[in-house]
């Protein structure tokens, strides 16, 4: 097998987790590195003994030719940055979302499969094995299934810098709701049939269009519903933070939380404590039949060892040719989700996906 010449566009946590992932793993061979500001793309540079750097993505991809392009940029770049990607023949990993609308999605979707690319979104909770361990249980409550999920962050500082950046293109229903509401497409293996949200703008510092708080309502086809709320800003509560419970007829599985200090600390977002089952099933005198059982999930990759986890995924896929039909169908569905979300937001209104 060929060493992948890649390259690695955006140098932030998510791009610097990566990169450590491409640096120990063998098929991957690291040969440039792009970020707007300079500081970012030395350090790594520097802490990945010596790369090319570049500030602008499309100089690098024609000086370089690299084989993979992993974008790990704001999410308004990611059609143009992707685009240009597939047309110049290489794979790509992507952080989620895979764009900013359903159409354009789609048509990333429908380059790849043309060019004969691997295009990887990337849903960090999928390669988690605990995330992987709680849908399947999940799987085994019945039909329908009530799932309920929040990622609250009370941010300051640079946390509260980034959230704002995000927030010029889309609010928090939007980008950590994608993971979510991924999660519960699998859970359910049903089509989404329609979305109602609401929302609340709640700092002078976002743009009077955009909401730094939501939550979404989403119905299944298969009678299963889901809640998902999130939250960014200084002002918010980090009473009920992590939230993750399904419920279906024969029971419920819970993540519990794990002891990780603040909601913007960004490996708290995937850590946990346990599973919890709870058994529905009643004996003769009314009272339950079997006691809960719980999962101990302390022993879990950190957030560079679930990046590491996701970039083997992308190895696997290229080496051996993986179908990424259902991988790319769920992430546009997951995206058609939560933009619906936000036209309920706007508009008041529910909105029906078929």
């Amino acid at each position: 097998m060929k060493t992948l010449k890649t390259l690695v566009v955006g140098c932030g946590n998510m791009g610097t987790s990566h990169a450590r992932a491409y640096h120990k793993l063998d098929g991957f061979e690291i040969v440039g590195l792009v970020s707007r500001g300079a500081k970012s793309r030395e350090r790594l540079s520097i802490e990945l003994n010596g790369l090319p750097t570049f500030a602008d993505y499309e100089e690098a991809l024609e000086t370089i030719q690299p084989d993979v392009v992993s974008i790990n940029t704001y999410p308004d770049t990611h059609f143009h940055y992707v685009k240009k990607a597939l047309e110049a023949n290489a794979h790509v990993f992507v952080e989620k979302p895979l764009a900013l609308t359903v159409e354009e999605a789609q048509t990333l979707v429908e380059l790849s499969q043309k060019k004969r690319k691997k295009m990887v979104v990337g849903y960090i909770l999928r390669v988690h094995p605990t995330w992987t361990k709680f849908t399947e249980m999940a799987q085994h409550l019945g039909k329908p299934l009530v799932m309920r999920m929040n990622l609250n962050q009370q941010s300051s500082g640079d946390q509260w810098f980034t959230h704002k950046q995000l927030m010029q293109s889309m609010s928090p229903i939007v980008d950590c709701g994608v993971h979510y509401v991924d999660i519960m497409c699998s859970m359910v293996q049903s089509n989404p049939v329609s979305v109602s949200a609401i929302g609340a703008r709640l700092s002078h510092e976002v743009d009077a269009d955009m909401y730094n708080y939501g939550q979404l309502q989403v119905r299944f086809e298969d009678g299963s519903v889901g809640w998902y709320e999130a939250g960014w800003g200084p002002m918010m509560s980090e009473n009920a933070f992590f939230i993750k419970d399904v419920i279906g007829p024969k029971g419920c599985v819970s993540i519990s939380d794990a002891d990780k200090g603040a909601s913007e600390d960004i490996e708290g977002h995937t850590k946990t404590g346990s599973l919890k089952l709870h058994h529905s099933i009643l004996d003769s005198e009314g009272n339950f039949a079997k006691s809960d059982e719980f999962i101990n999930t302390a022993d879990e990759p950190d957030h560079d060892g679930l990046c590491l986890l996701e970039q083997e995924y992308l190895l696997d896929c290229i080496v051996y040719d993986r179908d990424l039909t259902h991988h790319l169908n769920d992430a546009v569905n997951s995206l058609k989700v939560v933009l619906a979300a936000d036209e309920s937001v706007k508009t008041g209104k529910t909105v029906f996906l078929r």
